[in-house]
């Protein structure tokens, strides 16, 4: 069985959405859409507690923008951001939305994020 995580971000790709996205977190971050990316970015880069915790916890991991998501898996999935659990090709949420957006720190964050793994 192969085991991996998908982490798909509230925001598309692209530099436009890019600097919108960090726009938005410097000029009204209690409004911004994805917690996901609030708290495992900076402005400008991924935090490197966040790195270090992916690196270390042994499955394999994706990251992917909205966008992306939908070009690779074609799904239906409205609420984002999501975390799946990709096993042997099938999608299943392993952390809503609403999970993910309850998370108020890294640690919370981690910590969710280790109780599905």
């Amino acid at each position: 069985m192969t085991k991996q995580l998908v982490f798909v971000y509230n925001a598309d790709s692209g530099m436009f959405n890019t600097l919108t996205d960090i726009a938005h977190k410097v000029f009204s971050p209690q409004t911004y859409e994805c917690n996901l990316c609030a708290i495992s970015h900076s402005y400008l880069s991924e935090r490197s507690e966040w790195k270090e915790f992916i690196e270390e916890l042994g499955v394999e991991c994706e990251f992917l923008h909205r966008d992306e998501f939908f070009k690779k898996y074609s799904s239906e999935e409205n609420n984002f951001p999501v975390i799946f659990e990709l096993i042997d090709g099938e999608l299943k949420t392993a952390l809503s939305a609403d999970k993910i957006n309850t998370c108020k720190s890294m640690d919370d964050l981690k910590e969710a994020i280790n109780s599905v793994i």
